[in-house]
């Protein structure tokens, strides 16, 4: 089986100063194809009104969008809306995870999770 490398790089947007997003410990993964790699990320943001993002980048290419999930009070904190099943997110108070299953070796690129505060 063909080893996969993910690496994960993390960009932060707030409407509010303050609010921010960072990865959590070992944020390069190395697994073979067919596995489950989870990337995982803790924020903090002065709003209840919480989406957070996930995106994968080739090299040389634009970032694309993988999924988004809403935390805390929003109203789509149970379903993540996402671009391919394969991708889901749980959410918490402080922290956001991606999973992905059945790991390919397309799957081997940068990935970025972003976090947007405020109003409905």
């Amino acid at each position: 089986m063909d080893r996969c490398l993910i690496l994960i790089l993390i960009v932060g947007t707030g409407l509010v100063t303050g609010d921010n997003i960072e990865p959590d410990k070992g944020t390069e993964k190395n697994s073979k194809e067919t596995e489950t790699v989870k990337l995982s990320c803790s924020y903090s943001a002065s709003s209840e009104y919480v989406r957070l993002y996930w995106y994968r980048q080739y090299p040389n290419k634009e970032p694309q969008y993988l999924l988004r999930k809403g935390a805390r009070s929003l109203s789509d904190n149970v379903h993540a809306h996402t671009s391919d099943d394969r991708f889901q997110s749980t959410t918490s108070q402080t922290s956001t995870e991606l999973t992905i299953t059945a790991v390919r070796l397309l799957d081997s690129a940068l990935y970025y999770c972003a976090l947007r505060v405020g109003a409905q």
